[in-house]
């Protein structure tokens, strides 16, 4: 088969709908996010940042697959790169975290939508600019999702060197009379872990997990 033609940005509209997308090459889809219908180029990161999705996904999976066991009126899967779809119904307002923890589906194949999600997680690049990290946090803040977390990785090793959990505040806490927040939710640091101050990473929610981080950075 020949080499599919290579697509610049500047070839694409600057909106789009689902329809428009699902008639993309597949490795041009995959880097695009839908927010309202407006195209965001989303950068593959390193290797590193690769192996550190696979750690977390693999590590969350089996937190989610023991709290199933426990209770199975609670079913819980993890992933990565899943999209997640905003708001009930349509898919042309979406994000695609690089982990996260949602609701085992009713049926094979049905999309992952904002309500059903627990969970998100991205793993910061050294090409993440601070103002492209707390736009998609806001807009997963936004979108309710109950937990946000960071995983930062060690600029020397590659490793993951810290990870941040978030937890959603849907109301707001005293402010002085008449300031209003710009946000109606925002995410509050619920926890954060190092290998240098812990030996695993503990929490018990959206259910128990515990993550040693011998499991995070074992050597491949």
């Amino acid at each position: 088969m020949p080499p599919l033609p290579r697509i610049e940005h500047a070839d694409l509209p600057e909106h789009m709908t689902w329809d428009d997308l699902e008639r993309l090459p597949e490795e041009i889809a995959a880097q695009i996010e839908l927010w309202e219908g407006r195209v965001v180029w989303v950068r593959r990161g390193p290797a590193e940042h690769q192996d550190a999705m696979f750690s977390m996904t693999g590590a969350l999976k089996r937190a989610a697959h023991t709290a199933s066991s426990v209770s199975p009126e609670q079913c819980w899967r993890a992933a990565l790169e899943t999209n997640v779809f905003l708001g009930s119904s349509g898919k042309s307002d979406f994000l695609t975290p690089d982990f996260l923890v949602y609701r085992c589906p009713k049926r094979p194949f049905d999309d992952v939508r904002a309500d059903d999600v627990a969970l998100v997680g991205e793993v910061l690049s050294p090409s993440n600019t601070p103002n492209e990290v707390e736009t998609k946090k806001t807009r997963y803040a936004g979108a309710g999702i109950p937990w946000y977390w960071e995983v930062a990785l060690s600029r020397s090793t590659g490793a993951i060197d810290l990870v941040r959990a978030y937890a959603l505040e849907s109301e707001p806490g005293r402010l002085p009379e008449g300031v209003r927040p710009l946000r109606e939710a925002n995410y509050l640091l619920a926890g954060e872990w190092s290998p240098a101050d812990a030996a695993d990473i503990t929490i018990d929610f959206p259910f128990s997990i515990r993550i040693p981080w011998s499991e995070l950075n074992a050597e491949s």
